[in-house]
């Protein structure tokens, strides 16, 4: 039963985000609540009333800020919870992302991860479908061909050998499978590093279809500025390597820059 299944929000807090209210306001209005976590090395009367606000328990780490994964890391390492969602500060969690999270898990308790269908926030703006989510749609179904879980190592392999087809706002992963920690070194493709070390490990991959989550798109982001500064190509270049011959690999992470120079 979903209600049985032992999981965790974690926020990993930086600086004073203007979404981190609504962030906290959704994860509070699950229809199937779970515990909500703020982690931060960055502490602020800002986070702290908003930790208040919402009922969150707020974690504050001695460390100075040193990156994302090193982020990530310190969010995982907070929640004593066997499954956790790293909740995206600036991102929206729709009602039911954590009764549908909680189910597919209870259908499938030793998946590694689960992942829900999203869709993009610009501004108030709310967008199911873009080029860049059709795109992701359709290296999904070539993963899972019509099933919700994916348990061989090829299968796996197959959702993410070109592009990472896991959107990481809306994964949930179980902390013991064994694919380790996030990599702190990189900046942007962490995630997918993250989610292929867990396909060469035992357990499945889930998916929910329905759209659970809005991943909120600005010029701000950590996404937005890395693709400026053309260390998401280089990053591609590496996670293409890892499936395909240096030839095949830089053809496609070129193709992927193509479609960051258009707008894609």
């Amino acid at each position: 039963m979903p209600g049985t299944v032992d999981h965790a929000f974690v926020v990993p807090a930086y600086g004073d985000s203007p979404y981190l209210d609504a962030c906290l306001r959704s994860l509070a209005a699950q229809s199937s609540p779970s515990p909500i976590l703020i982690s931060t090395s960055t502490p602020s009367p800002q986070i702290a009333g908003l930790a208040a606000r919402y009922g969150a328990r707020l974690v504050v780490h001695a460390d100075a800020p040193r990156g994302i994964g090193h982020d990530w890391n310190l969010a995982l390492g907070t929640a004593s919870a066997r499954w956790v969602t790293l909740a995206h500060q600036d991102d929206v969690y729709l009602p039911d992302f954590a009764g549908e999270t909680k189910a597919a898990i209870a259908q499938e308790p030793g998946a590694v991860l689960v992942m829900t269908g999203y869709g993009e926030l610009a501004g108030e703006q709310r967008r199911i479908m873009t080029p860049m989510l059709a795109v992701k749609w359709i290296l999904q179904e070539m993963g899972f061909l019509g099933t919700s879980v994916i348990r061989s190592r090829a299968s796996k392999r197959r959702l993410l050998m070109f592009g990472c087809a896991v959107p990481c706002p809306s994964v949930t992963v179980r902390k013991d499978a064994g694919w380790g920690v996030f990599r702190e070194d990189l900046r942007l493709n962490l995630d997918w590093d993250a989610w292929t070390r867990a396909a060469d490990q035992q357990g499945a991959f889930v998916r929910v279809r329905k759209v659970s989550m809005l991943h909120r798109v600005h010029a701000a982001s950590t996404t937005s500025d890395g693709v400026l500064s053309g260390m998401r190509a280089a990053e591609d270049l590496m996670m293409f390597q890892r499936f395909w011959p240096r030839t095949v690999a830089a053809l496609l992470a070129r193709v992927y820059r193509l479609s960051y120079s258009a707008g894609g």
